[in-house]
């Protein structure tokens, strides 16, 4: 029995090869790694030697070669197959050991040239997976070193590996070969400019018990590579396990956290809009102030905050029912304290800020929608305001407040503010009045009908909003502005005292 063993990721390898010669194998090897092999008294066999020709091109060439395809190809039950190998003296290849150059890794390094990258296109490595995992029937096919063992005790068991072994190692081959194909060709075609075609790579997280209903079949993927708020690398210390609604209401809990880095900030959500959020002299005080813009909604709900929860914080949501809490971490204290409701989920998040734009896609029946996610915020200043009336420093911060709150309401999407937390939100109604409707008889129901201020994330169509928000105590308002009856607003607004800003930036969120 012959194995092939080419690798760039060494670990583990000498072992591998060791543990083969033991079990009567012979072993060929290329380059780096028959090098390493010999260095650690391992007998290996060049490849220069199997195919009759020197490796070639600064290394480029060495394993394509019939004499390597052949006898990686060959069907041992075709005579046919079995006769070409004998009348071109060509030996059975019954394992390949091969893991791929570093491209990827070479090509996230800072300043990486063209040249360097190309030079970490591999070659020979994908050909000889490829064939051996198209003849998994006869050859073994190892790509990955925390399948040695595997194969070694099959092996040392049985003399070699079984069928279901090679077929899912063979699976794995054609895996490991397109993960590495796809990054190329997304390299290449950045580099070229092209982009009519899109692809994604994404590894299985956790196989949920069912979707957004019971009947409905879900799981959660994630990416390779770890980023801050983000659920999919979340680490959970207690509670069930997340649902898909979970995740769903998780993820838009992060995206509202990560609009506030400054100060102490929570926010309660419920379906994937926020229910109360308010920023605090720390954890404890910004979860008290949310909770009291409404008692009512949270029941049931998810719970960010973008600081450490403390004893005192889990005091206070120990005794409501939640499904979930999120933080960048828990005091040993608070986690002993919330631990103790064996259902809740306390996840821990990394809430590291950076600039990255990540992109944001969307199924829909036939296709899928590609955009940046959201991550553009205008401060709200006095210059933009378009009133005679100017608002005040205070009616600033709580306009700047619920700027960010309102980009994550589902459109029409208004949102109303005082003393830096919510207390009434209007989230997709069919039209922006009645969104504005539902966002002020919640404040006012919360007892607040003075000094408030009321963000929308889309122009005013007519000044019926401006008028309703008055009636309720607005005395500010920050919108995109853009409506070809602005003017209608603004002077609704002169006549009623109230400072109206315009962003010219929208955030609908559909």
């Amino acid at each position: 029995m012959r194995a092939l063993i080419s690798v760039s990721n060494k670990d583990g390898v000498v072992q591998f090869a060791s543990e083969l010669k033991k079990l009567g194998w012979e072993v060929i090897a290329t380059g780096g790694t028959m090098r390493l092999l010999q260095e650690n008294g391992v007998e290996v066999i060049s490849i220069s030697d199997v195919t009759g020709f020197p490796e070639i091109c600064d290394g480029r060439v060495k394993t394509l070669h019939p004499k390597v395809h052949g006898g990686l190809l060959a069907r041992r039950d075709d005579p046919s197959h079995l006769k070409a190998l004998k009348d071109n003296g060509i030996e059975f290849i019954d394992l390949v050991c091969v893991n791929l150059y570093p491209f990827k890794k070479t090509i996230s390094k800072e300043g990486v040239d063209m040249a360097e990258a190309i030079e970490n296109i591999d070659i020979g490595g994908p050909s000889m997976l490829r064939s051996a995992a198209k003849n998994y029937k006869d050859v073994t096919v190892v790509c990955d070193p925390a399948d040695y063992s595997t194969v070694l005790a099959e092996i040392a068991e049985n003399g070699n590996t079984s069928e279901s072994t090679r077929l899912k190692l063979s699976a794995k081959a054609y895996t490991h070969t397109a993960e590495y194909d796809c990054c190329i060709a997304q390299f290449m075609r950045a580099k070229a400019g092209l982009n009519e075609k899109i692809f994604l790579e994404y590894e299985l997280a956790q196989e949920l018990r069912y979707g957004e209903n019971p009947h409905q079949k879900a799981k959660f993927y994630r990416e390779s590579e770890p980023c801050s708020y983000s659920l999919a690398f979340a680490r959970q210390l207690n509670g069930k396990e997340l649902s898909y609604n979970n995740i769903q209401d998780a993820n838009a809990a992060l995206n509202i956290v990560r609009e506030f880095t400054d100060e102490p900030f929570c926010v309660g959500l419920k379906h994937m809009n926020p229910c109360g959020a308010a920023i605090g002299s720390d954890a404890a005080d910004a979860w008290r102030k949310a909770y009291e813009g409404d008692k009512v909604s949270i029941f049931g709900g998810i719970v960010a905050f973008n600081r450490e929860v403390t004893l005192e914080a889990a005091q206070l949501l120990k005794p409501i029912f939640l499904e979930i809490v999120i933080a960048p971490s828990f005091s040993q204290e608070a986690l002993d304290l919330l631990c103790t409701k064996k259902n809740l989920r306390l996840l821990e998040v990394d809430m590291t800020p950076d600039a990255i734009v990540h992109k944001q896609y969307v199924s829909v029946n036939g296709g899928l929608l590609c955009q940046d996610a959201d991550r553009q915020i205008k401060e709200v200043v006095a210059d933009m305001c378009v009133t005679s009336l100017q608002p005040s420093e205070a009616q600033l911060k709580d306009l700047n407040f619920a700027w960010k709150m309102v980009k994550h309401v589902k459109s029409n999407a208004i949102v109303v503010v005082s003393g830096g937390r919510t207390l009434g939100v209007g989230a997709g109604q069919m039209n922006r009045v009645g969104s504005a409707k539902i966002a002020l008889e919640a404040a006012k129901a919360a007892g607040f009908d003075s000094d408030l201020v009321l963000s929308s994330d889309g122009f005013f169509p007519f000044d019926d909003t401006v008028e309703l928000a008055a009636s309720y105590g607005v005395k500010a308002i920050v919108q995109p502005g853009g409506s070809i009856r602005d003017e209608d607003s603004i002077k609704k607004a002169n006549e009623l005292g109230i400072s109206m800003l315009f962003t010219s930036m929208r955030h609908f969120k559909h």
